[in-house]
């Protein structure tokens, strides 16, 4: 492994300096969290300049976003420490963290936006299953012609994110119990432990018995990589990794207010936060699985986008019922009638990806092309 994934303070490392200019986003994220704290007011007051409004969107969500990759090192560092499948795992919950915790700061600190939660899950599930996937295996294909996966492990993802994203997303629109698309206490407590058990069942196959199926399968995998395993104390990086989450929860917190003042006075739509959120939470990842495949390591590929599908509706659905009934949250969980077709057509379309062990161009340009779609279609007006 690199020195940059090295966790600092080890023995034979870089200097303070360096250490510092490694961990440089952190500090830029701390000084944005003060400045926005103590400057609240000012900063977001009279947002109808078009400049400052552009200033404000592109400060904040860079800043994000930097931290989320600075999020996604160290748990690479401590994925190496741990080893696989936990290396994966490390990953996906510590983006999976970052998603219910700024979700739930937006809710109880802004104004209640009965759909983020909705528009978040759908969103994850379109950017990371059309246009990051496609990506993947667009970029794979080009370089090495088919690309190879384990067929059992894509399918046991397959098989837990259906039932789950058609019961939480698709669900409420057909239930009589309550107006509109939401669920009542008791269909909420039945999809928020069906979501938890099932994620929980996966995880203790997925780390036991049946650890081989998300491995790359040998016989047409990638040479195996030489790291250099990190040598610094395991807590230190695991402090730093709490220590880029923070102020990056607070920060979307701050990213929502030009974000609704832009969808309440330019009558942008309003799953448009939703997609922000989603972008911001899988880009990090995205960047991980996509160089993957091209080292012709499909199956990492597959264990970090469809394990962040699942874990973000395993954990996130279960939470943001919980949080919403506790607070007495209202959520809307049905998807309108054309994200509901696209959201079965992407699961369908997934279906027939991982029905063999190999992939090619082709699927990978219809994967992207319904991220494509799903893009146009916010602005349907």
């Amino acid at each position: 492994m690199t020195s940059e994934h090295s966790a600092p303070g080890a023995a034979g490392s870089p200097s303070f300096l360096a250490f510092v200019k490694r961990e440089r986003v952190l500090g830029i994220a701390v000084v944005t969290s003060i400045i926005a704290f103590l400057f609240e007011d000012r900063l977001f007051h009279d947002m109808g300049h078009p400049v400052k409004l552009t200033f404000l969107l592109a400060w904040l969500f860079s800043v994000i976003l930097a931290s989320a990759v600075g999020v996604v090192r160290h748990a690479e560092v401590i994925s190496e420490r741990l080893g696989e499948p936990f290396g994966t795992l490390v990953l996906t919950l510590s983006i999976t963290g970052i998603e219910v915790l700024s979700i739930t700061a937006v809710m109880l600190n802004g104004e209640n936006n009965p759909a983020l939660v909705r528009d978040t899950l759908f969103s994850v599930v379109m950017i990371i299953m059309g246009g990051m996937l496609g990506i993947s295996l667009l970029l794979g294909a080009l370089r090495h012609r088919e690309l190879t996966f384990n067929l059992q492990g894509a399918n046991a993802y397959l098989g837990v994110i259906i039932p789950l994203a058609v019961f939480s997303l698709i669900l409420p629109n057909f239930t009589r119990s309550t107006e509109g698309p939401t669920l009542s206490d008791l269909q909420k407590v039945m999809l928020g432990l069906m979501a938890a058990g099932l994620y929980l069942i996966f995880l203790m196959m997925q780390t036991g018995r049946h650890r081989g199926y998300f491995a790359q399968p040998e016989e047409d995998g990638a040479p195996t990589e030489e790291h250099k395993k990190p040598s610094g104390p395991l807590w230190l990086s695991v402090i730093l990794l709490f220590c880029y989450i923070v102020p990056v929860v607070y920060l979307v917190e701050q990213l929502a207010k030009p974000i609704d003042y832009i969808i309440e006075t330019r009558g942008a739509p309003g799953v448009i936060g939703g997609v922000l959120m989603a972008i911001l939470v899988t880009t990090p990842e995205g960047i991980g699985g996509v160089r993957a495949a091209l080292n012709k390591r499909l199956q990492s590929s597959v264990n970090i986008f469809l394990g962040s599908v699942l874990a973000t509706i395993g954990l996130t659905v279960p939470i943001m019922l919980a949080v919403s009934s506790a607070l007495g949250l209202n959520l809307q969980l049905g998807l309108a009638p054309t994200d509901a077709l696209l959201l079965v057509l992407i699961l369908v379309v997934s279906i027939v990806t991982f029905s063999s062990g190999r992939t090619n161009l082709l699927q990978g340009a219809v994967h992207f092309l319904l991220f494509v779609a799903f893009l146009l279609l916010i602005y349907r007006g």
